[in-house]
């Protein structure tokens, strides 16, 4: 993720050869790993938590932090791209779907199995425009794609969570001493960066943007 956001920034600021970002299949193919490996650990997560029988309490604080964090980046993205502001990104796809998995996480595989056939199945099915707009196009029932820097609709992509939680609870039950086992202390960075993952997330852009910055001031002429 960050370096393909590193390789995002040096391209809007014309440091590299211009690349297309937006349909070049090796920069789409890229974001839609990314975005995936996202939601997959989200819903493996949600299976966890609700296996340790986490609170709602806390589940609230969280989720009340990362609608702050989606509010925070559409006002900065509004702020950088004025025409094509993020509206409903990954963050605000986020919050909506670990909600929806909250709740789910007590039911049955197969009932995650028939939610998840429905959000691949419905994209394919039909669109309307009533669904085009700033205010509805989160369903993902559009009839074309929104012109905006991020764009992850409820449709499909809650399936790609779906398929996270199940993965989860099949490992819980048939490979649980993966999810136990103790990790060799050369991946604890990792293990640290992950419990932060959302302030990584949130300043990982104005990091890299600032270090580009510095480089066009003292860079030689």
């Amino acid at each position: 993720m960050t370096g393909f956001h590193a390789a995002f920034d040096l391209n809007l600021h014309r440091l590299i050869p211009q690349q297309n970002f937006y349909e070049d299949p090796l920069w789409t193919l890229q974001r839609v790993g990314i975005l995936s490996l996202f939601l997959v650990c989200a819903g493996a997560g949600q299976v966890i938590a609700q296996v340790q029988q986490v609170p709602w309490a806390r589940f609230w604080r969280r989720w009340w932090l990362l609608v702050g964090a989606a509010a925070l980046v559409s006002l900065s993205s509004w702020w950088m791209f004025p025409r094509s502001w993020i509206s409903f990104g990954v963050l605000h796809a986020l919050a909506l779907m670990t909600l929806l998995a909250r709740g789910l996480a007590g039911r049955p595989p197969w009932v995650w199995a028939v939610l998840a056939t429905v959000c691949l199945l419905a994209p394919m099915l039909g669109s309307a425009p009533f669904f085009d707009s700033r205010w509805t196009n989160w369903v993902g029932l559009v009839t074309h794609k929104p012109v905006t820097e991020d764009y992850v609709p409820l449709l499909p992509w809650f399936a790609v969570l779906l398929a996270g939680m199940g993965g989860q609870r099949w490992l819980a039950l048939h490979r649980s001493e993966w999810s136990e086992a103790a990790l060799s202390p050369r991946w604890q960075p990792l293990v640290r960066l992950g419990r932060w993952s959302l302030p990584y997330y949130l300043l990982h852009q104005p990091v890299l943007l600032g270090l580009i910055l510095v480089w066009q001031q003292i860079r030689p002429a």
